[in-house]
């Protein structure tokens, strides 16, 4: 299935519906030429991390012990990508999803989601531009025939040069294990360098880190390309995780998710850290606006 491009005067998308629904471009017209927002990457890869953008669902991150209990029941949950030591990120990030409808600015797509573990699901993602915003829209419809715990989540790669800057508000951060599960979760307060409730240049060592305390809003500056972008999520995206290898990296991670890392095994239990129990037949939903603005007009 080729890629499938979306565009308008001012912004455009491409589209792999054989490769998870995932993005391999998102750019905008600036200073009369296509500036790539989130990283541009081979248009062909057939690595899901190797895209731009890709769908979490229908859970975020990592699954630790085999899988996890739930209504008193053990599920077991497979690893789903031979590079990693955990499942990690659901199925339809690697799924091929079926074009529905499609016109210049819209693209909505399908998937009869099965996996890991117990999960069946029916999914829709919808891609629109609206002018230089880009708004994505995820839903999930539970199928199994037992209730479960569910969470949606986005996971772009945005461009990071020398002098990127993140506002992100936050009160709580969970630092990692080695492994990438969660290790403790601790004030922000107590780590400046992970305080972004205020413009901050992004770190120039590792981080990897899921935050709570998010009203939902963020911004992006990037003061060197004269750009910035606009984060807005909905209700059930009220957490979000960084992610950025290093100062050197020419990418970073800025994904809204809906619940930490392995939530379905830390205490409390799933629903307690943001998952949200679906009956059989019930829908969960979630969407993120991404909008562009130029900064040095």
């Amino acid at each position: 299935m080729a890629p499938l491009g979306l565009s308008n005067a001012v912004a455009r998308i491409t589209v792999r519906p054989d490769l998870g629904a995932g993005l391999t471009s998102f750019d905008v017209m600036h200073k009369g030429g296509w500036t790539p927002v989130f990283r541009s990457v081979d248009p062909e890869t057939e690595q899901p991390f190797g895209l731009s953008n890709i769908l979490l669902i229908p859970f975020s991150g990592r699954v630790s012990g085999g899988g996890f209990a739930f209504d008193g029941t053990f599920h077991p949950v497979e690893r789903n990508m031979p590079t990693e030591k955990y499942p990690i990120h659901g199925s339809g990030f690697s799924s091929v999803w079926t074009v529905t409808e499609k016109t210049n600015e819209t693209v909505l797509l399908t998937l009869e989601g099965k996996g890991p573990g117990p999960f069946r699901y029916d999914a829709s993602m919808t891609y629109r531009l609206e002018g230089t915003t880009l708004v994505m829209e995820l839903t999930a419809t539970n199928r199994a025939g037992i209730a479960l715990p569910y969470g949606l989540g986005f996971h772009p790669w945005f461009v990071r040069d020398r002098n990127t800057c993140l506002t992100a508000s936050s009160d709580l951060a969970w630092l990692e294990h080695t492994d990438h599960l969660p290790r403790s979760v601790e004030a922000v307060a107590d780590h400046p360098e992970l305080d972004f409730n205020t413009l901050r240049k992004l770190p120039s060592s590792w981080v990897n880190n899921w935050f709570a305390g998010w009203d939902r809003n963020a911004r992006i500056d990037w003061p060197d390309r004269g750009l910035s972008v606009i984060i807005e999520a909905s209700e059930h995206l009220d957490q979000y995780v960084l992610f950025s290898p290093s100062g050197d990296a020419d990418f970073f991670c800025f994904e809204p998710v809906s619940h930490p890392v392995d939530a379905f095994n830390l205490p409390e239990g799933p629903i307690a850290h943001g998952m949200t129990r679906l009956e059989p037949g019930a829908e969960m939903r979630a969407s993120a606006r991404f909008s562009v603005r130029a900064t040095d007009a």
